[in-house]
């Protein structure tokens, strides 16, 4: 497969939906956000994960501008969710949407997560949670335990969680996730593997997790797709960007 073939964003004749989903951690928009920016739209997604969104001074004017910016609408998150954030395009139906915060550890950064239900087309529904996990390893188990009890907390059949994962694929964390979901680049990888850092890819820390009966078309980091430069890659922020396009089945009739 080359980056060219990616499916699009889409609805299905039985009522299924191509969803294109994209997560990003932004570093707060202190890089270049023109570069950013153009990196987003490039991607075409239906749904972008942010993981470091502003969260001080004017944080929801910050998250507009970025929304505008990308031809997108602010879905949840942000300063609420202690970072994590979800944005979406028109074609998304926000059926509702909770920000989550997880306990605090004493000394450590609080963290939490964004997540929404979202409808596409006539009957396809996908629950998202946006989520940055912490950089101790007793805390991100429990963090990815909590994930795991989040995702199922939804209400919907169909789940992803995407994010910054602070942690490799050997991790147990990681392991852990993969377990009960489907590691995207593993299923179906597509484009480059590792997202840090940008100048010297060696580490996959970022990574889209989907429920089982949701289909990975591809999954990864979006090096070389058409209008992603390499240039903007680098200035943009500190990690790069996974992309997936998952098929997400229509729900039952009732």
């Amino acid at each position: 497969m080359t980056l060219a073939d990616l499916p699009a964003g889409r609805t299905e004749a039985d009522g299924g939906a191509v969803v294109r989903l994209l997560s990003y951690n932004i570093r707060s928009l202190r890089d270049d956000r023109r570069a950013l920016a153009r990196v987003i739209r490039a991607c075409a997604p239906d749904v972008v994960c942010v993981q470091e969104a502003p969260r001080f001074f004017r944080w929801r004017k910050h998250a507009a501008w970025l929304a505008r910016e990308c031809g997108l609408v602010y879905v949840t998150g942000g300063a609420t969710a202690t970072g994590p954030m979800i944005l979406a395009t028109l074609r998304a139906t926000v059926l509702r949407a909770e920000d989550v915060l997880l306990p605090l550890t004493p000394g450590l950064h609080r963290r939490g997560f964004a997540t929404a239900v979202l409808g596409f087309g006539p009957s396809a529904q996908l629950g998202v949670v946006s989520c940055h996990l912490s950089l101790q390893t007793d805390e991100r188990q429990a963090q990815g335990r909590m994930l795991l009890d989040r995702l199922g907390a939804l209400g919907t059949r169909h789940t992803v969680a995407a994010g910054d994962l602070n942690e490799r694929p050997r991790g147990r964390t990681f392991r852990a996730l993969a377990a009960d979901l489907q590691d995207g680049w593993a299923t179906a990888p597509w484009g480059g593997e590792y997202t840090s850092t940008p100048s010297r890819p060696h580490q996959r820390i970022d990574a889209v997790l989907a429920s089982r009966e949701v289909e990975v078309l591809g999954c990864g980091v979006p090096d070389g797709l058409e209008g992603v430069a390499a240039p903007d890659l680098l200035a943009a922020t500190d990690h790069l960007p996974v992309l997936a396009a998952l098929r997400v089945p229509p729900e039952p009739a009732v």
